[in-house]
């Protein structure tokens, strides 16, 4: 095991950097969605709670379903793309580790500099659409600039 390198081998990719956007994003929606929710009728400490579990319940299930995704558990033209897409089954330590530390780093950034909440929106969309219309498989900046 690496500690960086492709997501098939290390606990840390290029993806790591969108998984951090992608707890910032994350954060905000919960935040969003406790406000919503609640409208200020719990203290604080129990709103950081559920927000924390909110963002980290999905990753976790996202971790999950990309398992599956990545496996081939899609068929037909589409599901062969896509899983070729996802170039490989990533390691366990960057599915259980890497990826959701990244995720919890995101949010404990948005915690304490909610104003990062729109670059980090923006360059998760930018991140994703180029990975998804541009690159030929999501590993491929990776290969780029692994040695």
């Amino acid at each position: 095991m690496l500690l960086w390198g492709l997501k098939t081998e290390a606990a840390f990719d290029l993806w790591s950097l969108e998984h951090l956007a992608n707890g910032i994003a994350m954060a905000a929606a919960a935040q969003f969605i406790l406000r919503s929710l609640v409208k200020n009728k719990i203290p604080e400490a129990q709103r950081v709670f559920f927000s924390l579990t909110l963002v980290i319940a999905a990753a976790l299930f996202w971790e999950n379903a990309e398992h599956y995704i990545e496996a081939g558990l899609l068929s037909g033209a589409w599901g062969e793309r896509v899983t070729f897409w996802f170039a490989g089954i990533e390691h366990w330590t960057n599915r259980l580790l890497g990826d959701n530390l990244m995720i919890f780093f995101g949010w404990l950034i948005y915690t304490k500099k909610p104003r990062f909440a729109f670059a980090a929106k923006l360059f998760s969309t930018v991140w994703l659409l180029l990975h998804i219309l541009v690159f030929p498989d999501s590993m491929y900046l990776q290969r780029l600039i692994s040695p």
